[in-house]
C-alpha cells in the first residue's frame, strides 16, 4: 500500500462521527444489559434470603422431614438424598465424559469428532423431563418401584454432555507445542496424552465437572418421576427412592402451610448457596488453569 492510499484511510469522510456515536450506543447497551444480569440476579438471591433466611438454622439442617406437615422438621434427609443421588450420578458420568473428550480430541478422526459433538450438543438440549420419562420406562416401570438409582441414571445423562463438551473446549487450549514436543521424542500418543495433555488441563477438566454438578444440583423433574415416594428418615441405600432438596422445595411450596412455605425458601437458599459455592471455585479453578497453559 502506497502513502498516498494509507493517507487516504484516514481521512474523515464525514462518517468518523457517526461510527463513534454508534460504538458508545453499543458500549453503553453491553454495559446496561451486564448491569441487569447482576441486578437480576442479586434481586433472586436476595428474595430468596430475605423469605427463607428465618426458618435457616442448625436444627432445620440437622433434622429429617416432618410426617404429615407437622411442625418442625428439617431437612437433613433431603440433603443426604441429594449428595447421594448427585454423588452417583457424578461417578458415572464424569470419567465418561471425560474419556469421550479425550478421544474426539486426541484419537478420534475428524469426522467422527464432529459427529459425536454434534450428538452431544443434541443431548444437552434435551429437556429433563424427557430423561426422566426414559428412564421410568427403562429402570423404574419393570422394578415397580422408584430408586435414587434411577434418579442418579438421569441425573448423569444430563452431566455427561456437559463433561464432555467442557473438557473438548479445555483440551483444545493445550498447547500444541507440548505434544510437538512429546511426539519429537518419540513418546507414544496415549502416553503423552496421559502424562502431558491431561494433566496440564486437568483444572479445566476439574472446572467442567463442577460445573455439571452444579447444574443438575437442581433438577427437579426426573426426580418427580423417579425418587419422589421415599420413606421419612435419613436414608442411603439407592435402591430405594430418597428424598432430596429439589423435591422438598417442590412439596413444601404446594402444602397450605406458610411454616411449610417459608421452609421451601429456606431449602431454596441453601441449594443456591451450594451453586454459588461451585460455580465460584470453578471459576477460581478454571483461571489458575488458564495462567497454567499460558491462554
Amino acid at each position: 500500500m502506497s502513502g498516498g492510499e494509507g493517507h487516504a484511510l484516514l481521512v474523515d469522510r464525514g462518517n468518523l462521527k457517526k461510527r463513534r456515536r454508534v460504538n458508545r450506543l453499543i458500549e453503553v447497551s453491553s454495559t446496561l444489559a451486564a448491569l441487569l444480569a447482576v441486578v437480576v440476579l442479586l434481586i433472586v438471591v436476595g428474595s430468596v434470603a430475605l423469605k427463607g433466611i428465618g426458618a435457616l438454622s442448625l436444627h432445620f439442617l440437622t433434622t429429617p422431614t416432618a410426617l404429615f406437615d407437622e411442625a418442625g422438621g428439617g431437612i437433613s434427609n433431603a440433603i443426604v438424598g441429594s449428595a447421594v443421588m448427585v454423588g452417583l450420578a457424578a461417578l458415572m458420568a464424569i470419567p465418561t465424559g471425560l474419556l469421550i473428550a479425550v478421544y474426539t480430541t486426541e484419537f478420534a478422526p475428524a469426522r467422527i469428532a464432529h459427529a459425536v459433538r454434534f450428538v452431544l450438543d443434541i443431548l444437552n438440549g434435551v429437556p429433563t423431563i424427557i430423561t426422566g420419562i426414559f428412564i421410568y420406562g427403562l429402570i423404574v416401570e419393570p422394578q415397580h418401584h422408584q430408586s435414587a438409582f434411577a434418579a442418579s441414571v438421569a441425573l448423569a445423562i444430563i452431566m455427561l454432555p456437559i463433561v464432555a463438551r467442557t473438557a473438548q473446549e479445555v483440551l483444545g487450549l493445550v498447547p500444541g507445542t507440548l505434544k510437538e514436543a512429546a511426539h519429537a521424542l518419540g513418546i507414544a500418543r496415549w502416553r503423552a496424552t496421559v502424562r502431558i495433555t491431561v494433566p496440564t488441563a486437568a483444572g479445566g477438566l476439574i472446572t467442567g465437572s463442577l460445573l455439571a454438578v452444579a447444574r443438575v444440583a437442581g433438577e427437579t423433574a426426573p426426580l418427580i418421576l423417579l425418587s419422589a415416594i421415599f420413606a421419612q428418615g435419613v436414608g442411603v441405600d439407592p435402591s430405594q427412592a430418597l428424598a432430596s432438596i429439589p423435591i422438598f422445595i417442590f412439596q413444601a411450596s404446594e402444602s397450605p402451610s406458610p411454616e411449610a412455605h417459608t421452609q421451601a425458601w429456606a431449602a431454596a437458599l441453601v441449594l443456591i448457596a451450594f451453586v454459588l459455592v461451585l460455580n465460584v471455585l470453578a471459576r477460581a479453578i478454571f483461571a489458575r488453569s488458564r495462567r497454567r497453559m499460558g491462554v
